[in-house]
């Protein structure tokens, strides 16, 4: 009823007075009606309509403050959103330009509201602004790509996490903390980024930053790196990495960077790092840029910094007002970006088809850093037509795992896969030993002599053949006359005592084979081995050597006419399978086998595509694991969660 006496109240007032003698009816209609009981007798046909009036105008105007449900993806974008995951402020950011009355100015003349805010800031100095500031600031070089600005955001969020006053801590829980680091980390990288943007350059010298004058200094031994010296920075932060299943990423602060190196330095230990670090290496590394007094100095518009560079492989953390800072790390993106086009795989058909030496780095055992003592050598030897980058998967895995980290170095072996396997053998035993006779030569680290090698594919076969004795077995595989009763050349004598006769490698004390063919390869037979034989070019003196032997005048039953490739010595019953399959494991080296099948249980006859199951198992190891997987098994998530759990075992972990 209050709607309808409303609308009587309304129409009375909107009605005109009746004049004397005047009826109040609608003109057109007979007799005239009187509009009050026009209104009585259709109370309620009037009050339908008002309220579906109401209804309507509530339906369709929002009230001027009110709410919305979204989706938590909508909400949680609203409240997290930021420069460097949306390209505009955040809504923190925003605050303090309307509580400033700048949100309008910022839009026309970024440059001077930012002045204007710094000008406040000095006035009453508080985090919020800081923190703006800093954002802000990274948004303008975003927009202009000013450098300076790069550089100004990246000393405004240093003074945010850390202003060196009590009354200004922002509490460890504050979202705005972490953000603040990483528009540090950006603005470091992209402040001090060369002219075309693709590296960072970290020199002394002076800025001048829209907040006052910048000056870094640096120390010449920043760049050192074993027998290296640092010489280009690249930022991979910004990279998106293809390959490699896991990115792994160590949130800190510092800009991630992979450094190229140079040699420098003598002594030793630079020319055991020369030897075995290839020199295209990319280094993980951090810059990390120490400022003096930031809040009072940038306040001033004298800002002191030192800029420091920390190699991922020697410290992850660095020392800010004593404590323990992680530092920012992107180790996956460098090793990625370190073979992003890298000549080590147009290796993996030329070592196997031309056997050339010159191809091979050093004696072939590769560092991925310097010699850590302490760190126990896991060697990585590949596989036929392969290279040492196909093991970047497990690389970046066994690196990366909490409970080995610190613990081991991996090292790699690189070969020229179509060569005899007694022949690749014998060199990877000669650089294991050349590598402990560099690196410590008095004995003194016990690590170096706790070594696990691990092989797949033929790797596995000359794993295998550092944890036997030989006897004269391989021997008696060319001939039943006695090696010293052999008259030959003594440098041919030379090889071939090293290539037949050998002992268990005392530095080796557990080898892994991954998918390794120890009764051969099916595929080695037929076509595919006749094939073989014709793409395979063994190196010249190689061959000349081994038909000095053949020819010897003492040879009157040889039961070799010609030196074998690999693939002769993969195939199923050559007589050097049968040989090493005669021969056990010393009982000082354990020794696990990791098993590709596709498809199974049952697994006899079930094969990898290239090895069957029968072949690759050995007995008397002391773990035997099964994985569904193809013959490139070291990449499956399987095989190397086995590995990582042997590693552990190694050392005694959980």
């Amino acid at each position: 009823m209050r709607i309808l006496n409303q609308l009587k109240r309304n129409t009375a007032l909107s009605t005109p007075p009746l004049k004397k003698g005047e009826t109040g009816g609608f003109k057109g209609i007979k007799g005239g009606i009187s509009f009050t009981r026009f209104v009585d007798q259709n109370a309620g046909k009037n009050l339908a309509i008002a309220l579906v009036l109401l209804c309507c105008l509530a339906a369709g105007c929002a009230t001027p403050i009110g709410v919305v449900r979204g989706t938590t993806q909508q909400t949680y974008y609203e409240l997290t959103a930021n420069v460097l995951s949306a390209g505009e402020p955040s809504g923190w950011s925003k605050q303090v330009l309307h509580r400033n009355n700048l949100s309008a100015k910022f839009d026309q003349d970024p440059v001077e509201t930012l002045a204007e805010l710094n000008r406040r800031l000095k006035e009453r100095i508080n985090s919020d602004r800081l923190f703006a500031l800093a954002e802000l600031c990274f948004f303008h070089a975003e927009q202009t790509g000013k450098r300076e600005y790069y550089l100004a955001a990246a000393v405004y969020a240093y003074a945010f996490v850390l202003p060196g006053r009590d009354d200004l801590m922002i509490r460890p829980i504050d979202a705005r903390a972490r953000l603040a680091v990483d528009l540090y980390n950006w603005g470091i990288a992209r402040g001090l980024s060369s002219n075309n943007g693709e590296e960072v350059v970290l020199e002394a010298g002076k800025w001048e930053l829209p907040i006052g004058e910048m000056t870094l200094n640096v120390e010449p031994s920043q760049y050192l790196w074993g027998g290296y010296r640092f010489k280009r920075f690249i930022p991979v932060g910004e990279f998106i990495i293809r390959g490699i299943a896991n990115r792994y990423r160590q949130a800190g602060v510092g800009a991630a960077l992979a450094a190229e190196v140079e040699p420098v330095g003598e002594g030793p230990a630079a020319e055991a790092a020369r030897k075995r670090i290839p020199p295209r290496t990319k280094v993980p590394v951090t810059a990390f840029i120490r400022i003096a007094e930031p809040l009072g100095n940038l306040l001033q518009g004298k800002i002191e910094g030192h800029i420091e560079v920390y190699a991922a492989d020697q410290h992850t953390t660095v020392k800010i007002k004593d404590r323990d800072v992680p530092l920012e790390l992107e180790p996956t993106a460098a090793l990625a970006y370190g073979l992003e086009g890298a000549p080590v795989w147009d290796f993996e058909i030329a070592g196997f088809r031309f056997a050339d030496p010159k191809k091979i780095f050093g004696d072939g055992l590769i560092m991925m850093h310097p010699y850590r003592k302490g760190r126990i050598p896991v060697v990585l030897v590949h596989g036929t037509a392969s290279s040492p980058a196909r093991w970047a998967e497990m690389y970046n895995e066994v690196s990366h795992d909490p409970a080995l980290e610190g613990r081991y170095q991996v090292w790699l072996f690189q070969y020229n896969t179509g060569q005899p396997v007694l022949y690749s053998a014998m060199l990877l035993r000669q650089a294991l030993a050349n590598v402990v006779k560099d690196l410590d030569p008095n004995n003194e680290d016990p690590a170096l002599r706790q070594m696990v090698v691990i092989g797949h594919s033929q790797g596995g076969l000359l794993t295998k053949l550092l944890a036997v004795k030989s006897g004269n077995r391989f021997w008696q595989n060319i001939t039943d006359q006695p090696f010293d009763e052999v008259e030959m050349a003594e440098e041919t004598r030379k090889l071939a005592r090293e290539w037949a006769f050998f002992d268990p490698v005392p530095t080796v004390r557990r080898v892994i084979f991954l998918a390794t063919p120890h009764r051969g390869s099916y595929q080695a037979t037929g076509l595919l081995l006749n094939l073989a034989r014709r793409l395979i070019n063994l190196p010249g003196n190689l061959v000349s050597q081994f038909q000095n032997v053949l020819q010897g005048q003492a040879f009157a039953h040889l039961r070799m006419s010609q030196l074998p490739t690999s693939v002769d010595n993969m195939s199923p019953g050559h007589p050097f399978l049968r040989a090493l399959n005669d021969l056990q494991i010393d009982s000082s080296i354990r020794a696990h086998s990791i098993i590709a099948v596709l498809g199974g249980p049952p697994f006899i006859g079930k094969t990898d595509g290239v090895v069957a199951y029968e072949s690759a198992h050995l007995d008397g190891v002391e773990s035997e694991k099964i994985v569904h997987s193809g013959h490139s098994t070291q990449d499956n998530p399987e095989t190397i969660e086995e590995v990582i759990r042997i590693l552990r075992e190694h050392i005694g972990v959980k």
